[in-house]
């Protein structure tokens, strides 16, 4: 721990800052611009517009809502073997989709794939970031993540000059490739605390050693040299196998007592799994009881239904309305993605300040931006399109928000579980955010409908959420309230998302 503390808050950490950085650029830099893409997907497959949109609101909400997943793996494994294994899903996941025959096909390549290795990018991005950093831990993951949002400009205009250049399948396989460079960012991603699974075989090995020094190995087994105390290459390679297999050799010994032993052993771990499973649930069942939680989950869950959708169609929307012939060259996604990044900036200024209330800072933002949903139908200019993209993502950087307000409610010891129930309820909304609008588009063939239920969405989850926290419904304010839990600025943003 001694060697930990020496270098928070700064040295390596700023290389594992830009690396971290640069790895949320590549991966979700074409996921954050998917809007580019879609209506070359319309144009290509020739199906429903709600059909297509699943393949964008797959691989935006599949990686929250499996983010419990890729933190365990990220957990028990480190950041750089995941980063380098994301990377190859990412890569792998766009490379498949430019031979796409179909949408289901996409659905499964873009939106499944890819997106399972972005949920991977993001949990390993973030937890190797907080174990650098402690003061600056904010700063830090405020940079990170607004990897994504500049990821999204960029890629935005890359990607509708390489369709111009190579058309829809080479600009997949373009930018599959560049994806590829994930891996050597992983490269910098220096773990300070071993993993939990090299944890576990240490543990096993030392404990296997000890054993040993009570008996006299065989010489064939030691392989030693004449005269020398060092092992040789064949000795280290036993070592390496022991920690593979040391889990099936603990079974062979129970199995040389009996079987009935072995049985019994087998029925103490599944036991021990059951009351870990059963200790999870009670927790998070405590945590849905509070009921400023409850409030905070179905706001950005209505947020996440309502806001998304832009993204995805708003470059359509200018297309259909005969606004613009083609995409611009800089599209209403990169402007959209420039007011994000720079919203989540002030924001998280403006949360920092003391007499601020967080919770009805998100519930200002979400009205806000549920307004400007509403007043898309109503703009018949291509300019007005592009005040309304940026209006829409200035607020949409209350997104980086969630941790703080979740830390307020539930406090830090419960922040990981209350985070990532949160997250399952904001990927939820995302997958079905955009395939409902395309079905409103559908029906109505217009998209004035699909955006008065989006901004009615965004607006009711604004005021229920500003009702629902109001002083006089908070039964355990002084539960909450404990000195233990104070939040201060060097955790504020552990879990800040992007």
């Amino acid at each position: 721990m001694a060697q930990s503390t020496k270098v928070l808050d700064g040295g390596w950490g700023w290389a594992i800052v830009v690396a971290s950085f640069m790895a949320q650029l590549l991966a979700y830099g074409s996921p954050q611009s998917v809007g580019v893409l879609y209506p070359e997907w319309l144009h290509a497959f020739q199906e429903g517009k709600g059909m297509t949109a699943w393949v964008g609101s797959l691989v935006a909400g599949v990686g929250l809502i499996a983010s419990p997943v890729c933190s365990a793996c990220v957990d028990n494994f480190g950041a750089r073997p995941v980063t380098i294994f994301s990377g190859v899903m990412v890569a792998g996941g766009l490379m498949l989709s430019a031979f796409a025959p179909n949408v289901q096909f996409l659905i499964f390549s873009y939106g499944i794939v890819v997106g399972l290795g972005c949920g991977l990018v993001y949990a390993a991005t973030l937890t190797i970031t907080c174990q650098y950093f402690d003061k600056r831990r904010g700063l830090a993951l405020g940079i990170v993540t607004t990897g994504t949002s500049v990821g999204a400009f960029i890629y935005a205009t890359a990607q509708n000059e390489l369709i111009v250049l190579y058309g829809l399948d080479g600009c997949l396989l373009i930018i599959g490739a560049v994806a590829l460079n994930l891996t050597a960012c992983a490269g910098f991603m220096r773990p300070l605390n071993m993993p939990g699974y090299y944890l576990k075989q240490k543990a096993a090995l030392e404990r296997n050693t000890e054993e040993q020094l009570f008996e006299k190995p065989p010489l064939d087994d030691l392989k030693l040299t004449t005269g020398s105390n060092t092992t040789s290459p064949e000795k280290t390679l036993m070592v390496k196998e022991l920690l593979i297999t040391i889990d099936a050799k603990d079974i062979q010994t129970e199995k040389k007592k009996g079987s009935f032993l072995v049985g019994v052993a087998i029925m103490k771990v599944i036991k021990k799994k059951q009351q870990a499973y059963s200790k999870y649930m009670h927790s998070m069942h405590e945590i849905l009881q509070d009921q400023s939680m409850v409030a905070f989950c179905i706001a950005v869950f209505m947020f996440s239904l309502g806001a998304f959708p832009p993204v995805l169609f708003i470059e359509d929307v200018a297309q259909s309305q005969g606004l613009i012939e083609e995409v611009s060259v800089i599209p209403l996604v990169s402007i959209g993605a420039i007011a994000t990044c720079v919203g989540k900036l002030v924001l998280g200024i403006l949360v920092d300040i003391r007499w601020i209330n967080g919770i009805y800072l998100y519930a200002f933002t979400m009205f806000a931006g549920g307004v400007s949903l509403l007043l898309i139908p109503l703009t018949k200019t291509y300019f007005g399109l592009q005040i309304l993209s940026v209006v829409l993502g200035f607020f949409s950087g209350n997104w980086s928000l969630t941790s703080y307000i979740t830390t307020n409610i539930v406090g830090l010891d419960r922040l990981t579980q209350a985070h990532g129930i949160l997250m399952f309820f904001g990927g939820f909304g995302i997958m079905l955010g955009p395939p409902v609008v395309g079905w409103f588009f559908d029906f109505t063939q217009s998209y004035d409908l699909a955006f008065y239920f989006s901004g009615g969405c965004v607006v009711l989850g604004a005021c229920i959420l500003s009702v629902l926290t109001l002083p006089c419904w908070n039964r355990k304010r002084s539960e909450n309230d404990r000195p233990d839990v104070q939040y201060t600025s060097n955790c504020e943003k552990v879990a800040s998302v992007a």
